[in-house]
């Protein structure tokens, strides 16, 4: 908008570099320019493996078994037809499961705060 004006505010507290970090992406974005890189990476394999809990919970909320959880993320071939209850992929499927839970039950802002142990 032509003469419209934003503000952010930012409290001088423990988050103060994230949050000014932050609002300059918000700002060079909203300016048509590239907001550069993230104030924190994540691995590969943490995205991967935040997604995959996201995903089986999501399937898990649905209605679906842990079976058929698993069978989503990891292909059916990969199931076993007998020994199920004892397979190590239904134990990982019921941890990715549980993750997702505490990412949604607020575990989610560990994300936003790397290197914090104050939550």
């Amino acid at each position: 908008m032509l003469g419209a004006s934003y503000a952010a505010e930012l409290p001088f507290d423990g988050d103060l570099e994230a949050r000014a970090y932050a609002a300059r992406r918000l700002w060079r974005a909203m300016n048509g320019r590239a907001p550069g890189p993230a104030f924190y990476k994540l691995s590969k394999q943490r995205r991967e493996r935040l997604s995959a809990a996201i995903r089986a919970l999501d399937a898990r909320s649905a209605g679906g078994s842990y079976r058929a959880v698993a069978e989503a993320l990891f292909g059916k071939k990969r199931i076993p037809d007998r020994a199920w209850k004892t397979h190590d992929l239904r134990n990982r499927t019921v941890r990715l499961v549980k993750g997702g839970l505490a990412l949604v039950r607020g575990g989610y802002r560990k994300l936003l705060r790397p290197g914090r142990s104050d939550e």
